[in-house]
């Protein structure tokens, strides 16, 4: 919510600054197909939701997420429709961890007991664009739509020196939401976009343990703030194209 704030904060500012300065890539919208990568921070958290009979249990008192901080990749593939949307596909990684702090009694005293949870999401997002019109080097946009998630960590197995420690599911169902700005550069086009992610379905994998039982469910959510370059034709375009040439070129 700071970075929305702080764009709606500065946009005068931008729109401002921006009146007499010259375009670049005055046709970036007229190519359909742009690529990219994009590079950004997150943390994940859940919201959880205590069982009907939580207050029943006698040890669990309280379960609460801690989120954490942890980093994101992805390749940026847009479809232009049109200068004011477009469609969005973003595969890549999330990195990050949660941790699960439980205040429970242990017939004598309270105890608290953290567990972390650490995720590597495969991530699959599709993303729709609603972009404002473009002011010289300078636009805001929205973004929104739903992403499938597989957990390669959650799969890890839990040694005995570990427990007690509750388990996720592996795939999460989620809807995304988000706002941004486009910074049309020279070579290429440079975004800073904040969204949300928020997961729809049960994650918790139930053991017949006090520490799955105190909930009824457990859904996933992520922020991230994530800088994004995009290049300025279908094959990439510009500095992100001389890049990838000198990478491979290099290997040969």
């Amino acid at each position: 919510m700071r970075v929305l704030f702080l764009l709606i904060l500065f946009l005068p500012y931008f729109l401002y600054s921006q009146r007499n300065i010259p375009k670049n890539l005055p046709k970036y919208d007229e190519v359909k197909l742009h690529f990219g990568m994009a590079l950004g921070g997150n943390t994940m958290r859940a919201t959880v939701h205590n069982a009907p009979n939580f207050y029943q249990l006698d040890s669990i008192y309280s379960v609460e997420c801690i989120p954490q901080v942890g980093f994101n990749i992805n390749i940026v593939s847009n479809f232009n429709i049109n200068k004011y949307f477009s469609i969005r596909f973003l595969p890549g990684l999330n990195f990050g961890q949660r941790n699960m702090e439980y205040l429970y009694f242990t017939g004598t005293r309270y105890k608290r007991h953290t567990m972390q949870i650490p995720s590597t999401y495969l991530d699959f997002p599709i993303l729709f664009q609603l972009k404002s019109e473009r002011l010289n080097n300078f636009r805001m946009y929205l973004v929104g739509g739903g992403s499938f998630k597989w957990d390669l960590a959650a799969q890890k197995n839990i040694d005995a020196e570990e427990r007690p420690k509750i388990r996720f599911q592996p795939y999460v169902y989620s809807y995304e939401i988000g706002a941004g700005a486009d910074f049309f550069l020279q070579y290429f086009k440079f975004a800073i976009e904040a969204k949300f992610t928020v997961g729809v379905n049960n994650v918790i994998v139930y053991d017949n343990s006090q520490f799955t039982n105190s909930m009824e469910s457990l859904t996933p959510k992520m922020f991230s703030i994530t800088l994004l370059f995009e290049g300025s034709d279908s094959k990439g375009g510009g500095l992100i194209s001389k890049l990838f040439n000198k990478i491979f070129h290099r290997k040969q």
